[in-house]
């Protein structure tokens, strides 16, 4: 297959079709996601038998839980995939919203529409749902999107394409408003990253070396969601019971996603009562605490963290601890070390709560809940198309409204300009 060719092919029908999706009425986009969210529950079945042969294929390859967890399908998550659809289609429609309207002293009238950005690449590894989630966004927001899934998902998501097509020829859409690339040659991605022509704006999800290498070699715009190194602070004015709580769920709920908790910081004044409670919780999961000289005395027997430690994503059953003597402490070391994904911290001071979201300079701030709310289906986007830790375009989990932009709109009645 000549690849430049093939995307090329892909990007001129990317781009056709997104005229049409732009203008295509409401109704006709939720009919599409509702009928997609039937066939998805139709073919549960079929597709968890497909879904196996990408399962098997990875398991046979070592790839470890985190990532097995991410690639495999179940009833309980295709109905939650289904829900989701069902969710974007009763959300509103932005496209052709104005807002912002004023009238200016020269009698012309400004306003603001909101608008889809055009042409969505999509670029992403192991997770399948993306698939699913990434499709109905595009399609409601009045996007065209092409999907390059990973090598890993190729089964899952070619049989997804089919159900996605069936769903789009039912509601009097164009097919190529959603197409899956279903060459996994790594020379498709740096063909999309530089398709200027038809692309208008590259997402990508995945590990480093991907993001690394879109970031670096792309040519169109990126909205790009690096490591999800997520924190929580355990104030000096925390209840400790609601802080156990919430760290333990927030690590242990589900290891391999990006807003599960990874790094935790703990005030001087509480270590003694919390960090010990903590490590019998963990040990009984098996939850390895790599932590800083002050916390090693506090709970003995610990690995000792590196720098590294601070910084990493684990995705797994590990998670780094520092102990400090202020917020200010806390907060130089979260903003150092973290990643700008989700931070949250706990506690029932006023004072402390309103400096920290301030202060914290991530996508996402959280008081006294769990890190792992930190997502499209959480924050009622309905879906989400990844979460962006960037600060321009979209910031946090990209919905609806990340996937547009607003062009300015002037109503006169004769006016010209003097």
């Amino acid at each position: 297959m000549n690849i430049k060719a093939y995307i090329k092919k892909v990007g001129s029908r990317a781009k056709e079709a997104s005229a049409k999706i732009a203008t295509a009425t409401s109704d006709q986009k939720n009919i599409f996601l509702v009928k997609l969210a039937e066939i998805l529950i139709n073919h549960t079945d079929d597709i968890i038998e497909i879904n196996k042969k990408d399962v098997g294929n990875a398991i046979k390859k070592n790839a470890d839980d985190a990532f097995i967890d991410r690639l495999t399908f179940n009833f309980a998550s295709i109905k939650l995939m289904a829900d989701g659809l069902i969710k974007v289609s009763k959300l509103n429609d932005l496209i052709g919203q104005i807002s912002n309207k004023k009238r200016m002293p020269s009698g012309i009238e400004v306003a603001q529409m909101r608008v889809p950005l055009g042409v969505i690449g999509m670029i992403y590894e192991s997770r399948p749902n993306v698939t699913i989630d990434a499709a109905a966004l595009a399609i409601k927001s009045g996007n065209s999107i092409i999907l390059r899934g990973g090598s890993e998902s190729i089964h899952t998501n070619n049989y997804l394409a089919l159900l996605i097509n069936e769903s789009l020829i039912f509601a009097n859409l164009p097919e190529a408003g959603v197409q899956i690339i279903e060459n996994t040659d790594r020379a498709a991605v740096t063909e999309m990253i530089t398709l200027t022509k038809f692309i208008d704006v590259i997402i990508p999800r995945g590990g480093k070396s991907l993001i690394h290498k879109i970031t670096s070699e792309a040519k169109i715009p990126v909205i790009k969601h690096l490591d999800g190194n997520c924190h929580i602070y355990i104030d000096e004015y925390a209840d400790i019971d609601q802080a156990i709580t919430i760290t333990d769920n927030a690590k242990t709920q589900r290891l391999g996603t990006c807003n599960t908790l990874e790094s935790l910081v703990v005030n001087s004044k509480n270590a003694a009562s919390f960090l010990p409670v903590l490590k019998k919780i963990f040990d009984a999961k098996f939850i390895e605490i790599r932590g800083c000289d002050r916390t090693k005395e506090c709970i003995p027997g610990i690995t000792s963290a590196t720098d590294e430690d601070f910084y990493e994503e684990y995705l797994g059953p590990i998670i780094s601890c520092k102990i400090v003597d202020s917020i200010e402490e806390a907060i130089h070391h979260i903003n150092k070390y973290s990643s700008a994904h989700t931070e949250s911290i706990i506690t029932k001071n006023n004072d402390s709560a309103t400096k920290f979201i301030r202060e914290i300079d991530s996508s996402s701030v959280m008081i006294n809940t769990s890190t792992r709310f930190a997502d499209g289906f959480e924050y009622g986007l309905g879906a989400e198309i990844g979460i962006s830790t960037d600060k321009f375009h979209a910031r946090g989990p990209v919905g609806l409204e990340g996937l547009t932009s607003l062009k300015y709109i002037v109503f006169g009645s004769g006016q010209i300009r003097t």
